[in-house]
């Protein structure tokens, strides 16, 4: 479902009036159409299947190195995301750090950004943004194995209320073979050392 971009727009003015403003000046002109393409952008991820990038995956068997299946994790660090908090539309954004266990099967590293990127066009909270990519890789990928750590700060935390403008939230999601905190303390050390 595409974003409407004229209802957007002209809930919007009726914003700015509803706080005093007068969306005629010419400083505010352009706003209401701004704010709708802007909207459209940042939620263009509602009603869109995440798991597609996922569906080109490359059976190991049969790909670069034959007999070779991998015994160690495959991840991608340092992934940048944004997205709109859903309590108060405001911005939050950081970066994720996916790793999974393969099977039989692996995908193209660029599929995990997109995957993230398509939860993330959506009205979230970072916890359950963390689950859902979990998930997604989990139920399309034959992984043994998923963790997702999530690292971002929310305007809501830094803009408002106490404006803790130096923080940030960090979230665990895990899948599998990762579930158990021992199982994955070697990929969270990778992780510390990447950002010592």
């Amino acid at each position: 479902m595409a974003v409407d971009r004229e209802r957007v727009a002209g809930l919007v003015r009726e914003l700015l009036e509803a706080i005093g403003e007068d969306p005629e000046r010419p400083g505010l002109r352009q706003t209401p159409t701004r704010v709708a393409d802007a909207y459209a952008e940042f939620f263009g991820g509602v009603g869109e299947d995440a798991a597609t990038p996922l569906a080109q995956t490359i059976s190991v068997s049969r790909g670069p190195a034959p007999d070779t299946l991998p015994s160690g994790a495959v991840m991608l660090r340092d992934i940048r995301f944004r997205s709109v908090c859903e309590h108060h539309l405001l911005p939050f954004r950081g970066l994720a750090h996916v790793a999974y266990l393969p099977g039989e099967q692996v995908v193209g590293l660029g599929a995990l950004p997109k995957v993230i990127d398509i939860l993330a066009a959506r009205p979230q909270v970072q916890e359950r943004l963390g689950e859902q990519i979990a998930d997604t890789i989990a139920g399309a990928l034959d992984a043994r194995g998923v963790l997702v750590v999530l690292d971002a700060a929310h305007g809501c935390v830094t803009m408002r209320g106490g404006q803790q403008s130096d923080s940030s939230t960090v979230t665990i999601a895990a899948r599998g073979a990762l579930v158990e905190p021992a199982a994955r303390a070697e990929l969270i050390a990778l992780l510390g050392a990447a950002h010592a």
